[in-house]
């Protein structure tokens, strides 16, 4: 294998691959170099194995990080038309789905990963996998990067080794030390897109409950987020998109040591007073002979009935008829608010991202150029950038890759000597 490349991207996963094709579409020499045993094993994972790659609808409220506006330029280049064209060109037709979301019509994450692997091999993109980087130096000439495979070079790098999220895809953080070694600052790097811990003793009554609802995270009594859809409740705590979607919030404030508490509604289309009017109707007017937890059949799931009683101190069997208006009232409360303390979160290994990473202001959202090292690109979730479920994620891998390969390719091609 050559020694020399115009360019090296570390990091085969979404990001990485996309930055090859496009830099060698380009006409540069290119090596990916990936430490796992094979390349595209995060792909292969993502949306349990059927592959959210885009979303129709965009713009920065999809996407989080301390400067989200930092994603515009590069969504503007390679937009979701693109992504689905240059998709479609490899042969992944996009089936939508729920008006927006955009799937393989395979049904495979497979056929994404394959698709990118069989172009990068079509265009003499090297892949080095099991290379066990050691170091990677800015020298005079470029990059040089000393692996356990020996030494490679390049005129320019591009950084595409991900998060920490899902350590057994590839994603463990280490492409993080490299990063800081080359003098670039990092944010605080959390668990994103994450189930959330609980302590209540109840959880475990109510484990495996799925039920339709609203989740607001409060932080020091603020609240902070809040997402509507299916819950899902477990006796460690709470997971479901809703939960995914605001569980960054939970995360960075429980590294600051914050108190942190999830609000669960049960009823979001109902106001308070709707929901005692309701259970008012429920349990006083159509509940003849009925008990407590029988007044609420049809309404919540069983193990919910149960739970929402005793915190709202109703006996169970407690005749309906004889549940007083301050009960009901309480009642409706615990319905439209069952709280949960958050402990903290299922950790790293199972988030689907990690938010924060390189500081943006560092990088020209442009080029995805380095502002403090000539020849130096980022790409995907190695950057301060996490976005919500939905194929967002993978967007910014399609659009960043995109941006710095081309750039890269552009300034190696032109021999501009301030990108070696």
């Amino acid at each position: 294998m050559s020694r020399q490349f115009d360019i090296v991207v570390v990091g085969a996963g979404a990001s990485g691959l996309m930055a090859g094709i496009h830099a060698a579409r380009a006409g540069a020499h290119v090596l990916i170099l990936e430490h796992m045993d094979k390349a595209a094993k995060k792909i292969l994972v993502t949306g349990n194995g059927k592959c959210n790659f885009t979303n129709e609808k965009q713009g920065i409220a999809y996407y989080h990080g301390k400067n989200p506006a930092f994603v515009l330029p590069a969504l503007r280049q390679f937009d979701v038309k693109e992504t689905l064209r240059f998709f479609e060109e490899l042969g992944v037709y996009p089936k939508k789905k729920w008006e927006a979301y955009y799937y393989p019509a395979s049904g495979q994450a497979s056929s994404v990963a394959q698709s990118l692997l069989l172009e990068c091999k079509r265009l003499n993109v090297r892949i080095a996998c099991n290379i066990g980087i050691r170091e990677i130096k800015k020298t005079a000439k470029g990059f040089s990067f000393h692996t356990k495979q020996g030494e490679f070079f390049s005129n320019c790098c591009i950084i595409a080794t991900g998060g920490k999220a899902a350590k057994k895809t590839g994603s463990d953080g280490s492409g993080f030390l490299y990063i800081e070694k080359l003098g670039h600052k990092l944010t605080d790097i959390v668990p994103a897109l994450v189930q959330l811990q609980g302590k209540q003793s109840f959880l475990k009554e109510i484990a495996g409950i799925r039920a339709d609802g609203k989740v607001s995270i409060y932080i020091e009594k603020e609240k902070i987020a809040e997402d509507t859809g299916e819950l899902q409740l477990t006796e460690f705590g709470i997971s479901g998109i809703p939960v995914f979607q605001v569980s960054r919030y939970a995360s960075f404030a429980l590294s600051e040591g914050k108190q942190v508490f999830a609000m669960l509604d049960f009823l979001p289309q109902l106001t308070e007073e709707e929901t005692r009017d309701l259970l008012r109707k429920r349990f006083l007017c159509f509940a003849e002979g009925k008990n407590a937890a029988q007044a609420l059949l049809g309404l919540f799931p069983d193990k919910l009935n149960a739970v929402l009683l005793n915190e709202a101190q109703i006996p169970i069997r407690k005749p309906a008829g004889e549940c007083s208006t301050e009960e009901l009232s309480l009642l409706a409360g615990k319905a439209k608010a069952l709280c949960i303390d958050v402990t903290g979160t299922k950790g790293f290994d199972n988030a689907q991202v990690s938010a924060g990473g390189v500081d943006t202001s560092e990088v020209n959202p442009m080029t995805m150029e380095s502002r403090l090292v000539p020849g130096l690109y980022f790409a995907g979730e190695v950057l301060d950038i996490d976005g919500m479920c939905g194929g967002y994620n993978l967007q910014w891998a399609w659009s960043s890759g995109f941006v710095a390969g081309t750039e890269a390719a552009s300034c190696c091609m032109a021999g501009n000597t301030q990108c070696m």
